[in-house]
């Protein structure tokens, strides 16, 4: 049975976070994820998640200032202070709330300056984690919902990996992103593999539930369970009306070996 992920910072959004992870230990995850936690106390929300059972698997640095629709800092020139405090601000709460993977978000950006500036951020906050044996996450989001955004491309992600060179940073893939992307996401998830550190999914195009779209996700988890891919797969999606509970209907019989 494939294992399943929520990730609270788009289900049950109408529900303070301690309340969403007791919800989501009631729905039947087998893990947790965030956003933006930043605003709950990380001693809090450890005991919460303990008391679960579940794991956190991550969380993101903040975007930067949001009236000015930041996305992320890590990328852009002339910021490496404010990026590199926002990836220390991560590394401490996950230290705190035993949280496994901090998604430094890029920000939106272009050009070989923002790439080298991506890249010496990342070594520095990679060089500050692996101490903790935390892991950091790069996506790649996609042009329509985040236009501008500097991480457009796996190939792109694993030149920056590979020029970072640290044991601890991955690729955090989200099907819906690569699919708007790439197209082909099961040849994606199979040459980039070797890199991948996180899964996440939801419907194309609406971002929706799994069970409708254009991406058959049974035949997509089948693919990762025959690659020997065993972690939890995020579930980062809109719930249709804001209704969380009412959307799951996927979770009892989507994580079953598709019938051949």
């Amino acid at each position: 049975m494939t294992a399943f992920s929520a990730n609270l910072g788009f289900l049950w959004k109408d529900r303070p976070l301690l309340e969403a992870v007791r919800a989501a230990h009631h729905a039947g995850f087998d893990a947790l994820e965030c956003h933006w936690p930043y605003d709950v106390s990380p001693t809090d929300l450890k005991i919460e998640v303990q008391k679960t059972g579940l794991s956190m698997i991550g969380l993101n640095t903040v975007r930067g200032n949001l009236d000015a629709g930041e996305n992320g800092l890590s990328a852009l020139v002339g910021r490496q202070e404010e990026a590199r405090a926002a990836i220390d601000q991560a590394l401490a709460y996950a230290i705190e709330a035993d949280i496994g993977h901090i998604h430094v978000m890029a920000g939106f950006a272009s050009g070989e300056a923002a790439h080298q500036t991506f890249v010496e951020n990342l070594r520095y906050g990679c060089a500050r984690a692996l101490t903790h044996q935390k892991v950091l996450l790069i996506e790649p989001l996609n042009h329509i919902d985040a236009h501008g955004y500097f991480l457009q491309h796996c190939d792109q992600a694993r030149q920056i990996i590979a020029e970072v060179d640290m044991p601890n940073i991955k690729l955090l893939f989200d099907c819906y992103h690569i699919a708007i992307l790439q197209g082909d996401v099961k040849s994606a998830l199979t040459a980039n593999l070797d890199i991948i550190g996180h899964i996440q999914f939801a419907s194309v195009p609406t971002r929706g539930a799994p069970d409708e779209g254009t991406l058959d996700y049974r035949d997509i988890f089948s693919h990762l369970a025959a690659l020997g891919y065993e972690a939890p797969l995020g579930a980062e999606y809109h719930p249709k009306d804001g209704d969380t509970d009412a959307s799951l209907g996927w979770l009892s019989w989507m994580g079953a070996p598709a019938s051949t």
